[in-house]
């Protein structure tokens, strides 16, 4: 595991914010309850933040034909709809929603070559409304593999998310598995595959990145 190269400012922020809290109750604090009560909270929120950004290793269990979900998290959405920024057709999409607890690292669910990538800022409305998927702040990627058969997917941010990177770049070949970049703060990936994919979750399922299978095309 290591944190996420994006995030190392995030990180100093935070931390800088934690020791102006943290020096001076050490020098003129006491032992009061509301002053170890702060300091600790202090102590566990830097911790918790360290852990958002982390980047776990995980088995790569996706290839070019099983598709691995892009991030952890719920399933919320699986639908029918039409893609109308670069697919131009009906596809069967899969949403998973991240809550604060969950790893926030994106990861590639397929081997193959990036087709598209664009950024589109946003507002920031509840990640998991369906309205989010157009509105938010968004980025968009298409990946081909060695078939032919190209899927799509978004990284959505959130109330509080503010800024998404995504390391795609249209022509880049890519393997499942690895990292493809990180959301902060609460967000959603909306994945779009053929219709004609065997779709091997269900509404509701946690999913892990990397190791559970969304569906294979």
């Amino acid at each position: 595991m290591h944190i996420d190269k994006n995030s190392y400012g995030t990180l100093a922020l935070v931390y800088t914010i934690g020791l102006a809290v943290l020096i001076p109750l050490f020098i003129f604090g006491t032992l009061a309850i509301w002053s170890v009560a702060v300091a600790t909270l202090v102590i566990v929120f830097c911790l918790w933040q360290t852990a958002f950004f982390r980047v776990p290793v995980r088995n790569r269990l996706g290839d070019a034909h099983k598709v691995s979900s892009v991030a952890d998290g719920k399933v919320v959405i699986i639908d029918k709809v039409f893609e109308s920024e670069h697919l131009k057709k009906e596809c069967i999409q899969v949403s998973v929603y991240m809550d604060f607890f969950d790893v926030h690292a994106n990861f590639w669910p397929i081997d193959g070559e990036v087709t598209y990538y664009k950024y589109h800022p946003g507002r920031h409305v509840l990640a998991f409304k369906p309205l989010a998927s157009e509105e938010n702040e968004h980025a968009c990627t298409g990946i081909r593999n060695a078939d032919g058969k190209e899927i799509f997917f978004k990284q959505l941010a959130g109330t509080f998310a503010r800024r998404i990177t995504c390391y795609s770049e249209p022509g880049l070949q890519v393997k499942a598995g690895e990292q493809c970049g990180i959301i902060k703060f609460g967000s959603r990936i909306d994945m779009f595959l053929p219709l004609d994919a065997q779709i091997d979750v269900k509404l509701g399922q946690e999913v892990r990145a990397c190791e559970t299978i969304i569906a294979r095309i």
